[in-house]
């Protein structure tokens, strides 16, 4: 069982930066593939990026590459995604996800946090 908690989420401007944490519970969080998804209003939760249980692997959807970066600290077990150059269209919620496989780092995922709101103003 893995509990995730998100935070730093907010409101920025249009080409400002944010950076969203997620912190895992428990002492197994290096066996865990990670990956954040974002869900805007009216629209189906999205794949954002993902990371491999050691972090030597990354993944990153079109629309945020060059600008959102997935990185992790398993000796902190916590996952990152630094976002630069935020557009309004990155509004939405958030969520931090956990898989022990990599390839279900999607809709899939066994685990889930409860979401950080990112609101970016034109």
């Amino acid at each position: 069982q893995v509990q995730l908690v998100e935070s730093g989420g907010g409101l920025v401007q249009a080409g400002g930066s944010l950076r969203l944490s997620c912190a895992a519970s428990g002492r197994t969080f290096s066996s865990y593939a990670m990956g954040w998804l974002r869900q805007a209003p009216g629209k189906e939760r999205e794949f954002v990026a993902a990371i491999t249980r050691g972090g030597t692997y990354t993944d990153h959807t079109d629309s945020v590459k060059g600008r959102f970066t997935i990185s992790r600290d398993n000796a902190k077990n916590t996952v990152y995604l630094q976002m630069n150059s935020l557009k309004p269209e990155d509004t939405a919620v958030y969520y931090c996800a956990a898989d022990a496989a990599y390839s279900a780092i999607d809709l899939r995922a066994s685990y889930w946090g409860q979401g950080t709101q990112v609101t970016v103003s034109s």
